[in-house]
């Protein structure tokens, strides 16, 4: 997602009845020894063609700090989106860059020896600049921690961190001349045009300290008079016996400080053999002394060693909330990696005493505790577009305190601006695909009980965003939404735009203002709001002023209300969001049985069953490493609208193919390579993919988003002996299943606390008071398993 970007459409013709590295071995043969599930995550899955904001090792669950290495992170991000950072392809490395969100990224910081270069120098010859070649045996990444010689100057690097402070140990060689360089004002990954930087040393402490201003891709887009600020202070470990500064390839020799785009600062040092260096990062999005605060509060005592332990701790801790038994080495890899995803991203962005980047570019305070602690934390977040089929599914269940932050922090926004920003990056606009689901996510939050919050606050918002459109504005999304209330549907205007007049993603906008609206309308319903109520599901219909029964597809349609003539459901971009005709015509989410009516229920099975027998061939995604590779196709489990069709078949009468295709998408799609992780190189947008395996593995999804006012997970087929879930309400869910080996896709009988279980779904309700389910598998559908709809 996050990106509106032509794909080379090609047909496909087709009638449809009406190299592991060491990283990865070592972590795996680890596994093999003991239970602990940091051993089976594997940080360098997928990260071939992977995102800015995809490998930081070196960081602890929802932190600030995210360092890691980066490969290409200086190359420029022209569209916004593109894959830059690290990829495992890659074999040399240009630095350590320490902060790693959407749209966000800053300070690279590295070591060499020798003849001083200051530019980070190309893939193509290592040798213009400070970068360095480094082999993969070198290379060891687990959560918490990563570290890698670096082969051109013989030094040894390692990072680790707490939330909001990044560490960074440097092993020279003996040596009279070693540096360590900070990369401070030129871009890193998605963070966009450096608009101002400043870095300086003071001689009397030993720290460095400096910030960024950066204009990123998004924000230039949604909010065009907003920009990012990133500040930092930081303590080496040794004095220096030069400083200087650098503009580029401009040198400034005894210079202790610059300022401008460019800006940056080198250290000098005379090594020993095996002499280690340290450094230690304060960071903040809202001040140079809020960053000395937040390295004061959590790494004033702190060497490396200790912030190493106590973040694989913390790291250990959160996974082990989800404990699974299972002879399968590679499922559990899949699984604890893509737990491992689910908890890295979307970070903090307030500090240690509540201070936060507001939208309007002041600072605001979060309120304190009487403890004079802040009551929650602030986030910045990529867009929620495709969230509500992972992450906030597994969020409800597991880390419902996080869920709580998450909607604060929309809150503070749009009480700051008056809107809902769909993606924020340090609480700018950066709406990802220029549409919003906030409300709903909103809405399901306090559909499963999460509400510490201002709840009449929270539907306000959540209400306007689904229903104001006059002077919207942009950063909020939706800017065609004033057609979808008033006319029911929104004019297909060929191209890229979304504005007040259509949109060239017309038809998928519509399907999700329509199940947006339901979620809503849901929320209005449990607060007793009536007139609301009816508004938003009258609203929530609208998805059937796009559909056309003649030929059972959703499609565009012109401002003279006529379907669009020339129309082909393959062509991805014409009408739908990186998506098709044939993915798109199953986006009715919020009422997925009245979908299966208007189609007929034989034509639905059939069609979505043969959708997944053909696209099984291509592993339902696509094998090329794009991030596009599947929009084309007639399945694309590589991005977010196709991620619930699977656990369609729960709602019509052969629900036994939900559990055979959500199986064989965990076994194909997802790999445990660098180029075969999620998809081929594909879209994992901060722990979506990875999310969806957890929740599906386990057998647990809902179509709707948890939106309904009593919630309920659909029911599939773990992969897994048993699981245990530690809930986030104190109690435990305990599945097992037995009969469970390969090929034994199907359910043949379920008991919920010792009782026969017949229902496709299960209350979410009664996950959270703690359950035990044993389930029964086999190698044919028991048609008989649940009752009929």
């Amino acid at each position: 997602m996050n990106k509106i970007f032509p794909s080379i459409i090609s047909l496909l013709l087709i009638f449809i009845g009406c190299k592991e590295n060491k990283v990865a071995t070592e972590n795996r043969t680890n596994s093999s020894r003991g239970k602990d599930p940091m051993a089976y995550v594997d940080p360098n899955i997928g990260t071939a063609h992977s995102r800015w904001f995809f490998y930081t090792p070196a960081a602890v669950p929802f932190g600030m700090a995210k360092l890691g290495p980066s490969t290409n992170g200086s190359y420029g991000n022209v569209q916004g989106w593109e894959a830059v950072g690290y990829d495992e392809r890659h074999e040399s490395i240009e630095g350590f860059a320490n902060l790693h969100e959407f749209q966000v990224g800053g300070f690279l910081f590295t070591g060499m020896t020798g003849d001083l270069k200051t530019i980070p120098g190309s893939l193509e010859n290592p040798d213009e600049g400070y970068r360095s070649r480094f082999n993969k045996e070198d290379e060891y990444a687990r959560p918490g921690y990563y570290k890698v010689k670096l082969l051109d100057y013989e030094i040894e690097v390692e990072l680790t961190a707490t939330k909001r402070v990044g560490f960074q140990k440097y092993i020279f060689p003996k040596n009279e001349d070693s540096y360590l360089i900070f990369d401070v004002g030129n871009q890193l990954g998605e963070s966009g045009e450096v608009k101002d930087a400043s870095v300086s040393y003071n001689k009397e402490t030993n720290t460095i300290e400096g910030w960024v201003i950066t204009y990123p891709e998004y924000v230039k887009k949604y909010q065009p008079d907003g920009e990012v600020h990133m500040f930092f202070s930081g303590v080496v470990s040794k004095t220096p016996s030069s400083v200087g500064t650098f503009k580029s390839e401009q040198t400034f020799a005894d210079s202790a400080s610059v300022k401008g785009k460019g800006a940056g600062l080198f250290l000098k040092f005379s090594t020993e053999e095996n002499e280690s260096i340290e450094i230690k990062t304060g960071f903040s999005y809202t001040s140079i002394e809020n960053a000395r605060k937040n390295y004061s509060e959590e790494a004033s005592n702190l060497n490396f060693e200790m912030a190493k332990n106590r973040a694989e701790e913390i790291w250990s801790e959160e996974l082990n909330k989800i404990n699974i038994t299972d002879s399968s080495e590679v499922n559990k890899t899949k699984f604890y990696t893509g737990l491992y995803h689910a908890l890295l991203g979307r970070g903090l962005a307030s500090d240690v005493n509540g201070s936060f980047p507001e939208n309007d570019g002041t600072i605001g305070q979060i309120p304190l505790d009487q403890n004079g602690k802040p009551e929650f934390n602030f986030y910045n977040t990529d867009s929620v577009w495709g969230a509500y089929w992972n992450l906030t599914q597994l969020w409800a269940l597991v880390w419902p305190e996080y869920f709580n932050d998450f909607v604060q922090t929309h809150l503070l926004v749009y009480k700051n601006s008056g809107w809902l920003g769909d993606g924020l990056a340090n609480s700018k606009f950066v709406s990802g695909v220029g549409t919003n689901f906030v409300g709903l996510v909103i809405a399901s939050a306090y559909q499963a009980g999460i509400r510490d919050y201002d709840i009449e606050l929270a539907f306000k918002a959540a209400y306007e965003n689904e229903m104001k459109y006059k002077d919207r504005n942009e950063g909020a999304g939706k800017t065609d939404l004033g057609q979808f209330v008033n006319k029911g549907y929104i004019d297909y205007v060929p191209g890229w735009e979304t504005t007040p007049e259509g949109s060239g993603f017309s038809v998928s906008h519509a399907l999700e203002y329509s199940y947006s609206s339901y979620a809503v309308a849901q929320f209005a319903k449990a607060l007793g709001k009536e007139k609301e109520y009816k508004e938003l599901m009258e609203l929530s219909d609208n998805w059937k002023n796009i559909y056309d029964e003649e030929i059972d597809f959703v499609r565009p349609k012109l401002a003279s209300g006529e379907f669009l003539e020339d129309f082909d459901p393959f062509q991805p971009w014409a009408g739908f969001q990186e998506g098709n005709a044939w993915q798109y015509t199953f986006y009715v989410p919020h009422t997925p049985r009245q979908l299966v009516n208007t189609m007929g229920e034989e034509k639905f099975v059939k069609r979505l069953d043969s959708i997944f027998t053909v696209s099984e061939k291509t592993k339902f995604g696509g094998e090329e490493i794009d991030a596009f590779a599947g929009v084309k196709y007639l399945y694309n489990q590589g991005n977010q609208p196709n991620l619930h069709i699977a656990w369609l078949f729960n709602f019509t009468d052969h629900p036994w193919l939900t559990q055979k295709w959500v199986r064989k998408i965990c076994n194909d799609f997802y790999g445990t390579e660098g180029i075969h992780g999620y998809g081929y190189g594909q879209d994992e947008d901060q722990g979506q993919l990875g999310s969806w395996y957890v929740m599906s593995s386990m057998g647990l999804f809902d179509v709707k988003g948890l939106t309904e006012i009593d919630p309920s997970f659909q029911i599939g087929s773990p992969l897994f002996d048993k699981i245990v879930i530690n809930n986030g309400y104190g109690n435990n869910i305990v599945i097992t299943t037995e009969n469970n080996k390969p090929g034994n896709y199907y359910l043949q009988s379920i008991r919920l606390n010792g009782e026969q279980f017949k229902e496709h779904q299960i209350k979410f309700s009664t996950l959270k008071n703690g359950a035990t389910i044993n389930m029964t598998l086999g190698e044919k559908p028991n048609e008989d398993l649940f009752l009929k709809w």
